[in-house]
């Protein structure tokens, strides 16, 4: 998506959030060290980065995709930027106006793709962009992880369409039911949707809802499950991602000016990671961040669209 300005009345009142919650959530998260720039995908086909993960199988290797318009294509990087590429290509791509064009998902079309996570060994790719909340065709594609050092491209194993419980008609009155963050948890895929006010694509409502996924149909609708929401986190949700034990969900938010990492605990029981507040992160001007995936259980990678990567260490 491209960037969208706020209003001037809503980005005063989201900033004092912003900031309020920040000073008092940092305190308590136990930060460590600093955001560190890893890595920029300058110079590559990667234009418009609008998701990231970690990979299952492949050390220091990360997925990234463009945003819609683009082809359906998968990208492997190292975490310095550094496209991955199999190495009996590299001789038709060794120099600057030969460039790889990323892995080809066969079977899969790009719409708006907008957030991508991980089901073990399998890439579940979200289709999911929906600006104007006008699309009855959302749908998430499950993909193998390829060996990118090794294949070509991929082929889909299903397309699985999905819809909102509560969304009934097409645009509804409340637009509500756009999605750039999907992450998994105990063997499910869960959505955190994007909110606008007013009917107006640029006016953001700093609201989320919390989806599940229950069924994996190819040939009929999956209506998800709302599991619960929060009301005002600061700005659009962008990206998601569980930690790799399972016990904290980090959750993106893109405000022009304080975008910011919400870090919310695993409850004790379901599956309701907004039931509690959360704990906030203010990253400052960081771009327009729309990415994020834990390294480890205690590192995040946030990436942005200016092809930026950047690094951060927490504790418990």
């Amino acid at each position: 998506m491209n960037a969208c300005a706020f209003s001037i009345s809503h980005t005063i009142r989201a900033s004092q959030f912003l900031i309020r919650v920040g000073l008092v959530a940092l305190a308590g998260m136990g930060v460590v060290g600093a955001q560190i720039l890893t890595g920029r995908v300058a110079g590559t086909p990667i234009t418009e980065q609008s998701a990231i993960v970690s990979s299952a199988s492949y050390p220091d290797t990360y997925w990234v995709l463009n945003d819609s318009g683009d082809d359906a294509r998968l990208f492997a990087i190292y975490e310095n930027g550094e496209m991955i590429l199999p190495p009996f290509l590299k001789k038709y791509y060794d120099d600057s106006t030969h460039v790889f064009q990323g892995f080809p998902v066969f079977g899969a079309t790009n719409q708006d793709w907008e957030t991508i996570a991980r089901l073990k060994d399998t890439l579940v790719i979200g289709d999911t962009g929906n600006n104007g909340n006008a699309r009855r065709d959302q749908a998430l594609y499950f993909v193998l992880e390829p060996n990118p050092l090794a294949v070509e491209g991929t082929h889909i194993l299903s397309r699985v369409p999905i819809a909102y419980p509560d969304q009934k008609a097409w645009p509804p009155d409340e637009w509500d039911f756009d999605c750039e963050a999907i992450f998994t948890f105990k063997g499910k895929v869960y959505f955190l949707t994007k909110q606008r006010a007013a009917q107006t694509i640029n006016r953001p409502k700093p609201a989320t809802r919390l989806y599940r996924l229950d069924s994996r149909f190819t040939t009929r609708i999956n209506t998800l499950t709302l599991v619960g929401g929060q009301d005002n986190l600061g700005g659009w949700v962008t990206g998601a991602d569980v930690s790799p034990d399972e016990s904290r969900l980090a959750v993106l938010v893109h405000h022009p000016l304080n975008s910011g990492i919400w870090i919310f605990n695993a409850p004790q029981h379901g599956d309701n990671f907004l039931r509690k507040s959360g704990q906030f992160f203010p990253l400052g001007k960081r771009g327009q961040c729309e990415g994020i995936c834990w390294k480890t259980n205690n590192t995040l990678i946030f990436t942005n669209e200016d092809q930026d990567i950047f690094e951060i260490q927490l504790t418990k």
